[in-house]
């Protein structure tokens, strides 16, 4: 005789899927709620993303000035390289010349730059270099690593640039993580009542199945294709609902602005669909799971 719970997935997914055509409206509920969570999200992840970018070109902006002894030659000035560099959160090390560094500030007088000219002959600048860090949060031990070389004649850097800039990336961050927690404890439970609503109005072919020997798995199988199924459609739903807001936050609000640039969402749309997709789907296998492991035990 056949056994009628032996597992066929062709059956699971056709009962997964009359299950979302009988709860239509309950159904519907489910995929625009998980659409307009991952949506939420998604939008303001990728907002932080652009500001992230943008931090990380501030930065790169914030150098460390690095003034050499000028009891030290320039052969030895330029030898000093070497050690800035092998200091570890250093990303990058320019040397500018007091020439140079002399001809720098000129431009930044303008009009009134022949105000100086007499000193050209008799610099009062030093050698120096210009530091950019890897980690602006480490600025106390670059500066403290830097100031312990031999032949560094001072330092001069903007820590309060990048406290600020770091006070900034910490907002942008707790506040992302508290919406996926929130957004995503939402979308769960609009998935464990749509899957609970299927299991009771089948609560009779259950209790048959379950009096015949089918299995646990058996039963769960449909209801977590069920779930799966609406975290599915879900998130290509949020995928290209985000795809038209980010277009109208970059075009419209953005570029209008001037205040900064976002990247295209033909940069982001590889990377995006697939985390949206897998993540919808995750929330509506934790959903139809813990709904249908609450019932099987009654």
């Amino acid at each position: 005789m056949k056994n009628k719970t032996k597992p066929d997935f062709g059956y699971f997914i056709k009962e997964g899927l009359m299950g979302i055509k009988l709860h239509g409206l309950m159904s519907f509920a489910a995929v625009t709620v998980i659409a307009a969570c991952l949506l939420i999200i998604s939008t303001f992840g990728l907002v932080a993303y652009n500001i992230d970018l943008l931090i990380d070109g501030l930065a790169s902006q914030n150098e460390i000035a690095v003034f050499v002894d000028e009891t030290l030659t320039r052969e030895q000035a330029v030898a000093m390289q070497a050690a800035i560099e092998a200091i570890d959160n250093v990303e990058d090390v320019t040397f500018v010349p007091k020439e140079e560094a002399f001809e720098n500030y000129l431009e930044t007088m303008g009009e009134d730059a022949y105000i100086m000219e007499d000193l050209r002959e008799d610099n009062p600048l030093r050698d120096e270099y210009r530091v950019v860090m890897k980690d602006v949060s480490r600025h106390d031990e670059t500066v403290e690593a830097i100031r312990g070389l031999e032949g560094v004649g001072g330092t001069n850097s903007e820590k309060e640039i990048s406290d600020r800039l770091i006070q900034i990336r910490s907002v942008v961050n707790a506040v992302s993580y508290a919406l996926m927690a929130l957004l995503g404890a939402v979308s769960v439970f609009i998935i464990a009542n749509t899957v609970k609503l299927a299991m009771f109005a089948r609560r009779e072919e259950i209790s048959i199945m379950k009096m015949v020997g089918a299995t646990n798995g058996f039963i769960r199988a449909p209801f977590v294709i069920e779930g799966t199924a609406l975290g599915l459609m879900g998130g290509l739903l949020a995928f290209f609902a985000e795809w038209g807001v980010y277009n109208y936050i970059t075009e419209k609000l953005v570029a209008s602005s001037g205040i900064f640039t976002m990247v295209g969402f033909e940069q982001i749309w590889a990377g995006l669909l697939p985390i949206l997709v897998v993540t919808a789907m995750i929330i509506g296998v934790i959903g139809s799971t813990w709904t249908i492991r609450k019932f099987l035990k009654v």
